[in-house]
């Protein structure tokens, strides 16, 4: 790539979730311009850069430890109804790039136990598989996120526009960026707990035989 091309803006996520024996543990982080902006610790998630203020951002933790109260509620369900002896760890990366010729690249990607499991293609809205063979549990999640807005159209969005928007306020420097332009920022975390809530689900649904 040109030289130009070597220093982008970034916005980046990261979500891990681990389940074992029914309990679900959550970490994870976003940055923004190589500077650490949320963190996830459990169902704690904490504003590290002050892009919010108080009374707003106490709002997106409350949103986001619902979020994922319900999904371990519901791996806790899953888990009695078919247990499964084994640790199952899931990973989301998204996020995205501008480049000083201001050309931009979004991302959504999803591992699981360590190996390419689906992946977002940002242009056309569309999930796709990447585990070997056709294994019916990436079908199903597959299957079960084209089914709704807020991971097709929503997310979409979120990785085109508002993730690209806030690195062209980064790059302007203005120093006043709207609370409105940083409150999706958590979005992309509660995106990222529906999709694993969508894999998660395949995943007990599978196991037992149902799909």
């Amino acid at each position: 790539c040109p030289a130009s091309l070597a220093v982008p803006l970034a916005f980046t996520m990261l979500q891990w979730t681990r389940v074992s024996n029914g309990n679900s543990v959550f970490w994870g982080n976003a940055s923004l311009d190589g500077r650490l902006s949320h963190l996830l610790e459990g169902f704690n998630v904490t504003q590290v850069l002050p892009l919010e203020s108080p009374d707003a951002w106490a709002r997106r933790q409350r949103d986001v430890d619902t979020y994922l109260q319900l999904f371990s509620q519901l791996v806790k369900f899953f888990s009695k109804e078919r247990p499964i002896n084994y640790t199952q760890s899931l990973c989301c990366h998204l996020g995205c790039h501008l480049f000083p010729n201001s050309t931009a690249h979004s991302f959504y990607e999803v591992t699981l136990n360590g190996t390419a499991f689906l992946s977002f293609h940002v242009p056309n809205a569309t999930w796709e598989r990447h585990w070997p063979g056709r294994d019916m549990v990436a079908t199903f999640a597959e299957k079960e996120l084209m089914k709704y807005t807020r991971t097709t159209q929503d997310l979409q969005h979120f990785l085109n526009t508002t993730c690209i928007d806030i690195l062209r306020g980064q790059s302007a420097r203005t120093g006043k960026q709207s609370s409105r332009s940083h409150a999706p920022l958590v979005l992309g975390l509660i995106l990222g707990a529906f999709a694993l809530l969508c894999i998660a689900v395949g995943i007990f649904w599978c196991t037992g035989g149902s799909c």
